[in-house]
């Protein structure tokens, strides 16, 4: 398809409108940042074409090109349709009668990586501080990554043995276990945080980042002890939207970096990443005789089908079945 460029091209503006009605929706920076920049791309491909002067064809030709000649995969292509969707549906408000026509691509099933207990023991072995506490509460809670990084002091509960995992996956709530192991050493961490907490307070340091509507109604919340992060960074940042130097939650990518050098150093042949433990916590719970729908719950799945692919990898082999060698 020749298209002819910079055939009226998008005022410099165009993405900034973009940007307000994705933090007006109250989307993630993640999300704010995988938007922006697949509709730069999407309007780059075109030649600089206004998207409000395409529509369908430019979507399909745009898509087809990431599958074959960027060979991304199906969630990177779909990631890229939610964005484009996102730009006509909430930002260009256009009505999409050719919506109907643009197809997700089909993402392969593929089963998750679970570790043995033994492994599981090895890699926590392996890890000492911090990073060493953050595994032990996602194998031991099956928290997602981002769900332990951006844990609140005022989300433990301790008299309960339990955490509240606020804004999870699809915006929800849940209720988690918090391990009988971990109390004191848990205890023991936020005694550090409360330190560190004391000084920021000493040294007039603006309170931890808080959603939007909360930042507005209780201004000083921040400032507070329940809302500060249970896994503080240990340098300040520039907060990216509201250009304040703060202090920030910890980042997640040296956890993961952490947890990939205890498996290389565990010696476990298998791609281990945070997720994994995760995994092995449901996996772990369904072996021990805990009903499906309990560690549903647990996990936070919207539908049941999505916890039932970890009854595929229990300690049985496949399917559970016991293989005719083993007769002999």
């Amino acid at each position: 398809m020749q298209i002819s460029p910079l055939q009226n091209p998008p005022k410099l503006r165009f993405l900034d409108e973009v940007r307000a009605r994705i933090r007006f929706k109250h989307y993630s920076l993640r999300t704010e940042r995988s938007y922006l920049d697949w509709i730069r791309r999407y309007i780059l491909f075109h030649g600089k074409r206004h998207p409000k002067d395409m529509g369908a064809a430019e979507v399909t030709a745009f898509l087809s090109d990431l599958a074959v000649h960027k060979n991304v995969s199906a969630g990177t292509q779909n990631q890229a349709l939610s964005a484009l969707l996102f730009l006509y549906k909430e930002v260009l408000r256009q009505e999409m009668p050719w919506l109907s026509e643009i197809e997700r691509a089909q993402k392969p099933r593929r089963l998750p990586v679970v570790l043995s207990d033994r492994e599981v023991a090895r890699l926590l072995a392996c890890m000492e501080g911090t990073h060493a506490l953050m595994a032990q509460m996602m194998y031991g809670t099956g928290m997602r990554l981002m769900e332990c990084v951006r844990l609140r002091v005022k989300d433990v509960d301790f008299d309960r043995r339990e955490f509240i995992v606020r804004d999870g996956k699809g915006g929800k709530d849940r209720v988690t276990m918090l391990p009988e192991v971990l109390v004191s050493t848990l205890r023991e961490h936020l005694r550090h945080v409360r330190t560190l907490f004391e000084s920021d307070r000493d040294s007039g340091l603006p309170g931890v980042h808080l959603p939007e509507a909360l930042s507005r109604k209780y201004p000083k919340a921040g400032t507070e002890w329940a809302w500060q992060w249970v896994f503080p960074s240990r340098v300040l940042s520039v907060d990216p939207r509201s250009r304040i130097r703060r202090r920030h939650h910890t980042h997640e990518q040296a956890f993961q970096r952490a947890v990939k050098r205890a498996a290389q150093e565990a010696g476990i042949a298998k791609a281990v990443t945070t997720h994994a433990l995760r995994h092995s916590f449901a996996t772990h719970l369904l072996r021990s005789g805990y009903d499906i729908r309990t560690v549903q719950e647990l996990l936070g799945h919207s539908d049941v089908s999505t916890t039932m692919i970890y009854t595929h990898v229990l300690n049985r082999g496949g399917k559970g079945v016991v293989s005719p060698l083993d007769g002999l």
